[in-house]
């Protein structure tokens, strides 16, 4: 009877997440590729149709969506299971998480309005957009969508993991891990595919007041129901786990403080400049709704606490839990205490913390390269929207295939994601605000620091005396890209004006008089 309970709930609300996906893009129009694109708000259906409405919702989104966009796309599968396993693993070292996101978005505030208003001037659409143009090489943004590609797989995979590993734990054992699996691609396919980054907006919102309300409950519920209250259970945990709440934690293997410093410092720079990131960015309304929202998501920071002190609260619920079981700390509670029905309602807020970030990696993916590989290709080229819907399936089938049959192959990958990722840093963030800065360098500082983080990383030296491996990848990566900058050729045959390149000043003054949407 449980089972059939919390199966009925879950697929109830798979069904309205595909509904509310395929809605999102309600009367729009059906358009056509070839014509080029309008100002945010502006324009006819058929303009806002094309690539640009389906890979960043037409530049029309506001701060309400905008918010539980990018809110989304950082609360993953992880917020319910891997923070809470950390939690009941390690114990401090978990707190990075916060830290590093709050960091970012205090960095966002800068970095978004600056990426949003350049690539509005030059109607781009995601980093490797921004990359061949400022460089004036097509080539190198396709490099850097195999690049993010690589990085951003591992991610699909994760996702796919861990909507399998709630949908086959609520369901009581009904629905098998394989099934589960299947289940998290074909939703999020079949509504993205469809409705690009505005379904995901609008599925992000049914996401968040689950979240909200399913984390609101939880962090009342257990210390009530298992402790008498937050007093008894902190003052369980000071006397009898005080090794999880100092660093480098328990066990943690020396995830000390200056591991937690250089990896709030690496993420934090990252974040800002991570595909899907850069994708929420560019479909703003305008730059003050960036501003706002940086202001804004911090707050939605503070649920992050709920699941990590439920970790440490199942150390004296469920003791005992090992390796991946660790992960499943917030669910056997759940199980163990609550009715089908609000296990079904708990397993769908996990659940939607999987499909939305997923949709989000592989819309960004099949934009890079409908746009910037296959798109560069002359015969495809007025393709473009088809060819990334088209590689949004490949992507999807590609990470779902590699679950089933060699889970380790992306599991390894994702060692390098982040620490990866930062290293397009310089290329991105100072290429646009240096001019001097050359595509020699650029690309020379990008090949240094991949290849020391890959050597640290799959060497086993991360950390490297206590340091995160991409801070010291990245420190690399800007000393040979100067290096090179100062020593190596200059670029011939670029004649832009410095305002060409950059021209931000003047257009963020612009940014609030762009057309307005709607939320």
């Amino acid at each position: 009877m449980n089972a059939t309970v919390a199966t009925a709930i879950f697929a109830a609300f798979m069904v309205l997440t595909v509904v509310l996906g395929l809605l999102a893009v309600r009367g729009r129009g059906s358009g056509t590729e070839g014509q080029p694109e309008g100002l945010p708000g502006k324009g006819g259906g058929g303009r806002r149709a094309g690539l640009t409405e389906w890979s960043v919702g037409g530049r029309s989104l506001g701060t309400v969506f905008i918010w539980v966009l990018m809110a989304g796309e950082s609360y993953t599968s992880f917020s319910y299971l891997g923070a809470a396993g950390w939690g009941y693993n390690f114990g401090a070292p978990v707190l990075y998480v916060l830290a590093y996101m709050s960091c970012g978005y205090a960095i966002g505030y800068v970095v978004g309005p600056m990426l949003w208003a350049y690539a509005r001037r030059h109607g781009l659409v995601g980093i490797t957009d921004i990359v061949a143009h400022r460089y004036r090489r097509p080539w190198l943004g396709a490099a850097v969508a195999v690049l993010a590609t690589v990085c951003l797989l591992p991610y699909i995979q994760l996702q796919i993991t861990g909507m399998g590993v709630v949908v086959s734990t609520i369901s009581y054992g009904t629905i098998s891990l394989n099934w589960a699996y299947f289940i998290g691609f074909a939703v999020t396919t079949g509504f993205v595919v469809v409705s690009g980054l505005r379904g995901s907006a609008w599925v992000s919102v049914l996401k968040d007041v689950l979240v909200i309300a399913t984390l609101g409950f939880l962090a009342v519920y257990v210390p009530l129901h298992y402790f008498g209250g937050y007093g008894p259970f902190l003052d369980r945990i000071v006397a009898e786990k005080p090794q999880w709440l100092t660093f480098p934690g328990h066990a943690s293997g020396g995830l000390g403080q200056s591991w937690f410093i250089t990896t709030t410092l690496i993420n934090s720079l990252t974040v800002v400049i991570f595909p899907t990131t850069v994708a929420g960015y560019l479909g703003a309304r305008n730059a003050d709704v960036l501003r706002r929202n940086a202001m804004y998501l911090p707050f939605y920071n503070v649920l992050l606490f709920v699941p990590m002190l439920l970790g440490l609260a199942a150390l004296f619920v469920v003791p005992g839990l090992t390796g991946a079981g660790s992960n499943l700390a917030l669910f056997t509670m759940v199980e163990d205490s609550l009715p089908a029905w609000a296990v079904g309602v708990i397993g769908v807020a996990a659940a939607l913390s999987s499909i939305v970030p997923m949709a989000v990696f592989m819309l960004v993916i099949g934009t890079m390269w409908g746009r910037s590989v296959l798109g560069a290709v002359p015969r495809l080229a007025s393709r473009q929207k088809l060819w990334s819907q088209l590689v949004v399936v490949v992507a999807g089938a590609l990470a779902l295939v590699l679950t089933y049959v060699a889970p380790n192959t992306l599991v390894r990958l994702s060692l390098i994601s982040y620490e990866g990722m930062a290293q397009l840093v310089p290329m991105l963030l100072l290429g646009l605000v240096w001019r001097r800065l050359t595509m020699y360098a650029a690309v020379s500082g990008l090949v240094a620091g991949f290849a020391l983080v890959c050597v640290l990383v799959f060497g086993g030296h991360d950390p490297v005396w206590g340091v995160n491996a991409g801070i010291v990848g990245l420190a690399v990566n800007v000393a040979v890209a100067l290096a090179v900058t100062w020593l190596g050729p200059r670029e011939r045959g670029d004649d832009r004006p410095d305002t060409e390149v950059l021209a931000l000043e003047d257009e963020f003054p612009r940014a609030g008089a762009a057309a307005s949407g709607s939320d």
